[in-house]
């Protein structure tokens, strides 16, 4: 192994270069060196980002066009359950429509049998993953949210909240708007128990 002269020395990217090292040969390498450094600062500053702006809780109700929240004074926050959107056209349950408004009214009968059905397939699922939880901490409670047009008859609303007790869903919130101080709603959702 040659002794080299003290003095300075160049990465092996510069070494070949025209200006800096002994590659007045003018042909270029195949290899390429990977910058590591700038990659792994680029993917941290990407997961910070995600993390920032993750919601953990997520967004528990679903705010769409068709549906306008009456406003209520006396609220409470809105907690995760199950939730039933009541529209002008159509009743629905995690994205799943049950039934339509305009055939819910010329029925007679009381319950919502689309809609009680689902309800007690999520019961029976809520139950099942808990059931190998030690202690009741996580026992079924029976909460549902009801998050319906303003506008909706209040048959329609009875035939839902009957369908929600016949499934063992008892305690009932209503999602509202929470109605600012100088009159005004604020649009943050809330559930009137």
């Amino acid at each position: 192994m040659p002794i080299k002269a003290p003095g300075k020395r160049y990465c092996k990217r510069l070494q070949h270069s025209k200006v800096f090292g002994h590659g007045a040969h003018g042909h270029k390498s195949g290899n390429a060196d990977v910058l590591i450094t700038p990659l792994v600062d680029m993917f941290v500053i990407i997961v910070l980002f995600l993390i920032a702006n993750f919601s953990a809780t997520g967004e528990v109700l679903m705010m769409t066009k068709d549906i306008q929240l009456p406003e209520a004074t006396n609220v409470k926050e809105v907690e995760m359950h199950p939730v039933v959107m009541v529209s002008g056209d159509e009743v629905s349950i995690s994205g799943t429509v049950v039934g339509r408004v305009q055939d819910l009214v010329k029925e007679e009968y009381l319950n919502i049998p689309a809609l009680e059905e689902k309800l007690r397939d999520m019961k029976k699922q809520f139950e099942d993953l808990h059931s190998m939880a030690e202690g009741n901490t996580n026992a079924f409670k029976g909460d549902v949210n009801i998050q319906a047009h303003k506008d909706v008859e209040f048959a329609i609303i009875k035939r839902v909240m009957f369908s929600c007790a016949s499934a063992g869903y008892n305690n009932i919130n209503f999602a509202t708007l929470q109605k600012g101080e100088a009159g005004a709603a604020e649009p943050t959702a809330a559930a009137t128990p």
